[in-house]
């Protein structure tokens, strides 16, 4: 009996495959070939030094990896947006090539692109919207085709970052042509952005999914306003990508409100957290409606694997939740020369390594230069707590349970539509 439920399992999966999006864990290692150009040093949880990042990644059974990329880098004045179309292919073409997914994130400026930072590249800056729809699609174009010919296709597509508030807002020292959802405002000049770039997605990689990438896990309402009129244009896309950091967007049961709001009203869509970080030493200031953790996950390196354990526990009750990528797992400039080799500007405390060069560090506690922390070994359980095994043991282990069609186990019978199997049989719940 075992072997025919799980062969019922895993002859719904496939046919389902088309539909559904096999889950990603990984992380954002957009610096790696700078750090490890630079010189830095990584050792494993057993102190060994690390010669192939991507090989130990995988060892960890990480199956995803995200890279961003500007426009024109040298214009940013900042060592850690170095992320140029030649960078991203080489970077790309290793990540394929090591048997990884790729997540190809355009920031569409020649800097950071995020929620108070969505500036026009230099050289678009004078183009007109309606030259912008053309410049995005051809750009868009252009990019994925180079990625194509190098070997490094994206598997997903995230057309924007953290776009909660629009983008290509003009030149630096204005926002005037800023979105907001919910209302009408620069609301129709957005969504033309993001439909011209998503055309040339679906014409380059058709195969690849498109993400739409906010970070306002923290306004449950905002969240849903924005995906609304991303429904309402008729924007074509697959799945929504959060980002969400507990110091910036609040605690867990603020993240499973959203989540539950987004699968409740954007029931086609999955959803993938695709940037998360908890620190390990020296927490930033707590920003409002942020909260601190570090009472119940202490900023240690066991703490930061705690957090991430109860992260992924959450996540785990959502069978629309598809991913979930670290955010600059690889920051470590441990055996770098501050002065000369430094890759970015500061220490990134919320690393998988120890970014300290320091033995003892001054927040209290020792720990390598460079060593990996325990969280990375960590993350897989995202991948793994899905409960097909216990759908393969004797009859009694399962009957009765419901399971989501990726296999994940649910505490009780679906309380949100979908298609789900129980008993060893698909069932549609309405």
């Amino acid at each position: 009996m075992k072997n025919v439920f799980a062969t019922i399992i895993f002859a719904v999966v496939a046919m389902t495959a088309t539909a559904h999006t096999a889950r990603q864990v990984g992380g954002d290692i957009s610096l790696l070939t700078k750090y490890e150009t630079n010189g830095a040093q990584y050792y494993d949880l057993d102190g060994n030094r690390i010669t192939d990042m991507l090989s130990y990644l995988k060892q960890q059974e990480w199956n995803a990896m995200r890279v961003r990329l500007f426009v024109d880098p040298t214009n940013s004045g900042d060592r850690a947006a170095c992320q140029d179309i030649e960078y991203v292919k080489a970077l790309g073409k290793r990540i394929k090539d090591a048997g990884f997914s790729l997540m190809l994130d355009f920031h569409y400026s020649d800097t950071w692109a995020d929620p108070v930072k969505q500036w026009t590249p230099a050289s678009w800056v004078s183009l007109s919207d309606a030259e912008l729809y053309t410049k995005i699609y051809d750009y868009t174009k252009d990019v994925l085709q180079q990625m194509n010919e190098a070997g490094a296709t994206p598997d997903f597509i995230q057309t924007g970052n953290e776009i909660s508030y629009g983008m290509l807002w003009g030149a630096s020292d204005g926002s005037s042509k800023k979105y907001y959802a919910g209302q009408s405002s620069n609301r129709d000049r957005f969504t033309k952005l993001l439909k011209q770039a998503g055309k040339a997605c679906r014409e380059v990689c058709p195969n690849a999914k498109i993400v739409l990438h906010t970070e306002r896990v923290a306004n449950t309402n905002y969240a849903v306003n924005f995906y609304n009129d991303m429904k309402n244009a008729a924007v074509d896309y697959d799945i929504i990508g959060l980002s969400f950091y507990s110091y910036y967007h609040g605690n867990l049961t603020q993240l499973e409100t959203t989540l539950n709001s987004l699968e409740t009203n954007f029931a086609d869509k999955e959803i993938m957290i695709v940037e998360v970080g908890y620190f390990y030493a020296w927490q930033p200031t707590i920003s409002s409606p942020g909260v601190d953790l570090s009472a119940t996950y202490p900023i240690s390196p066991d703490g930061q694997k705690a957090y991430t354990e109860a992260l992924i526990a959450t996540l785990n009750k959502h069978n629309k939740v598809v991913g979930l990528y670290w955010w600059w797992p690889e920051a470590c400039e441990y055996g770098l020369d501050w002065n000369t080799k430094r890759v970015s500007d500061g220490w990134y405390n919320a690393s998988l390594f120890n970014d300290d060069a320091k033995t003892t560090s001054a927040v209290g506690y020792t720990y390598p230069g460079g060593k990996a922390m325990p969280t990375v070994a960590v993350l897989k359980n995202f991948l793994t707590d899905t409960g097909i095994l216990s759908a393969t043991g004797d009859k009694a282990s399962w009957l009765g349970a419901w399971y989501t069609l990726n296999g994940q186990k649910l505490t009780g019978k679906p309380s949100q539509n979908g298609i789900y199997i129980n008993n060893g049989r698909k069932v549609v719940v309405k």
